[in-house]
């Protein structure tokens, strides 16, 4: 087993050795193969995640690295779909993209998303408005915002509060058209 990454302390949480190492000879192959005959895509990086145990690879020197294989992928999936369909195509749909973001993102503060029961727990609403409010800014006015503050976005829990895996899709597809105009 390599030491690609630091190590936690012994007693302390990282990510599987094993798990990490396997899917980096995996995406290794993917991405030396050149074409699209692999499920390995930017989106399915972003969703990768790792048995924990003891003494694992350090989660954040992972996740840095999946980050970084996230962009590579992503753009390498830019300059193909340009190469077949051109630039204008591609910004027409990232354009599009946008706009259905801004769309949902623009809707009244506390009704952005379908919010869970008052006996269920679910994100902060008031913490996703104005995180939402901060995104239409960045896709619609321009404003600097980066692809890893929506990565490493971060919402307190509230009974009633928005449903978590609906914002996360839409955070998901907010990456997307960010990585699409890089």
């Amino acid at each position: 087993m390599s030491t690609t990454f630091p190590r936690s302390a012994k007693k302390t949480l990282g990510y599987s050795l094993e798990q990490v190492e396997d899917f980096l000879a995996s995406a290794r192959q993917a991405y030396d193969a050149n074409d699209d005959s692999g499920p390995l895509t930017a989106v399915s990086i972003r969703h990768t995640a790792f048995s924990m145990q003891k003494g694992g690879y350090s989660p954040q020197h992972v996740d840095a690295a999946l980050e970084r294989l996230e962009d590579a992928f992503a753009a390498r999936e830019r300059e193909r779909v340009l190469s077949v369909s051109g630039e204008e195509e591609w910004l027409r749909e990232a354009r599009t993209s946008s706009e259905v973001l801004v769309a949902r993102l623009s809707r009244a503060a506390g009704h952005r998303f379908t919010r869970t029961s008052f006996l269920s727990v679910g994100y902060k609403r008031s913490d996703v408005d104005r995180f939402s409010n901060r995104i239409v800014k960045c896709l619609r006015d321009g404003r600097s915002m980066s692809v890893d503050e929506v990565r490493t976005a971060v919402f307190r829990a509230e009974r009633g509060g928005y449903r978590e895996a609906q914002v996360d899709v839409v955070l998901d597809s907010v990456i997307d058209v960010m990585l699409a105009v890089r």
